[in-house]
C-alpha cells in the first residue's frame, strides 16, 4: 500500500522476541504504507546487540539502547559500562527505553532502583546531547521531580504512550519533553484525551506505533495484522504476506466491529500508526495530512543530532 502521508515512528520494539523473525516483512510492509524511519528501543542488556544490528541492516531504523524499569532487577553489575558503551560506538543512537513504572508490573519492582536507574540514564542522554525515550506510568509527579533536577533537556526527551493529564504538559514542554501517543491513547476516556492533546504545543507532538504493543482498539477493518500471530484468532492470521503490500492489511480484518473480537495480546503492527493517526487527529479536529506533516516534521527534527543517520529534510 502506497501512501501520500509521511510518518516517523518515534517508539517501537521491532527486536522483539515475538516478531523478530518477522522483522522483515513488517518493515517492509510498513516503508510501503508511508512510514520512513523507525525508532527501535531497547529494553534490557539481551536486546542491545538486537537493536544494533537491526540498524546496521537498514537505513531507516534509528537503534536506542536503554535498561527499561522492568528489568531494573535483572542488570547486570556492568549494566551501566555496556550502554555506555553501546551509545559511544554507535552515534546514531538514543538513550531508550527507560523509565518508572508504579503500574501492576512496576510495583514489583523496587522504586529505589528504578529511580536510580531512571537518573543514571537520563543524565546519560543529557551528557551525550540526545534524546532519550521514557516510559512512565502511575509516576508522573516522580518524573516530573527528576526531570527538574536533572533537566532540562536540550536534546528533547520523549514521553513515549504518553497518557499523563494535560495539567502536566506545560511543566514536562518547560523542560524539553516531546509527547508521542500510541493505540494506548484510545483507552483513555475520549474527553480526557481530548483535552490533553490541545495542551500540548502542536511543535512536540510525535507519532508512534509502540509495536509490537499498543494495537489500536478502532478502525479494526483498516488495521494491519501480523503474520502467523498465534495469540490472535484464526480469522485474524495472515494467508500471505506478499498480497498484504498491495491490499493494505495483513489478512482480513475481523467480520464484526466490536474490540472484544480481538485477543488482549493481539500483536501490533507498526504500520498501524496510521490507526493512531486518524484517531489523534480526529480529536484534534485536524486533517490527518496535516497531523502527518507536523509530526514528521517534528521527529526529524528531534531526531538530527549529531552523529544521527537523520538528516533535517525539508
Amino acid at each position: 500500500m502506497s501512501s501520500t502521508v509521511k510518518l516517523f515512528d518515534s517508539h517501537c520494539h521491532l527486536q522483539d522476541p515475538r516478531i523478530l523473525n518477522m522483522a522483515p516483512q513488517l518493515i517492509d510492509t510498513a516503508l510501503s504504507s508511508g512510514i520512513k524511519h523507525f525508532a527501535v528501543n531497547g529494553v534490557s542488556e539481551n536486546d542491545w546487540h538486537l537493536v544494533k544490528q537491526m540498524s546496521d541492516n537498514y537505513q531507516c531504523v534509528v537503534p536506542c539502547f536503554g535498561l527499561h524499569p522492568w528489568y531494573v532487577a535483572e542488570r547486570t553489575p556492568f549494566w551501566f559500562n555496556a550502554l555506555k558503551d553501546f551509545c559511544h560506538s554507535t552515534p546514531a543512537a538514543t538513550v531508550g527505553e527507560i523509565g518508572l513504572d508504579k503500574g501492576s508490573h512496576g510495583r514489583g519492582i523496587d522504586f529505589v532502583n528504578q529511580v536510580e536507574v531512571f537518573q543514571q540514564q537520563l543524565e546519560l542522554a543529557k551528557e551525550l546531547k540526545r534524546p532519550a525515550s521514557v516510559h512512565c506510568v502511575r509516576a508522573f509527579g516522580d518524573l516530573l521531580q527528576i526531570m527538574q533536577h536533572v533537566g532540562p533537556f536540550p536534546a528533547g526527551v520523549i514521553l513515549h504512550s504518553y497518557l499523563g493529564s494535560a495539567e502536566m504538559v506545560p511543566e514536562f514542554a518547560k523542560l524539553g519533553a516531546y509527547f508521542s501517543f500510541s493505540g494506548y491513547l484510545m483507552s483513555m476516556k475520549e474527553q480526557k484525551a481530548k483535552k490533553m492533546l490541545r495542551a500540548v504545543p502542536v511543535e512536540r507532538i510525535l507519532l508512534e506505533s509502540d509495536a509490537p504493543d499498543a494495537l489500536p482498539k478502532s478502525d479494526l477493518d483498516s488495521l494491519f495484522w501480523v503474520e502467523k500471530d498465534s495469540s490472535a484468532s484464526e480469522e485474524l492470521q495472515t494467508k500471505d504476506v506478499n498480497s498484504a503490500s498491495s491490499s493494505g492489511n495483513l489478512s482480513d480484518p475481523p467480520a464484526v466491529g466490536s474490540k472484544s473480537v480481538l485477543p488482549q495480546e493481539t500483536l501490533n503492527h507498526p504500520a498501524n500508526i496510521h490507526s493512531v493517526l486518524r484517531y489523534v487527529a480526529s480529536l484534534l479536529d485536524m486533517r490527518k495530512e496535516e497531523l502527518a506533516e507536523i509530526s514528521f516534521r517534528n521527529a526529524i527534527c528531534l531526531f538530527s543530532f549529531e552523529g544521527s543517520k537523520i538528516s533535517l529534510e525539508a
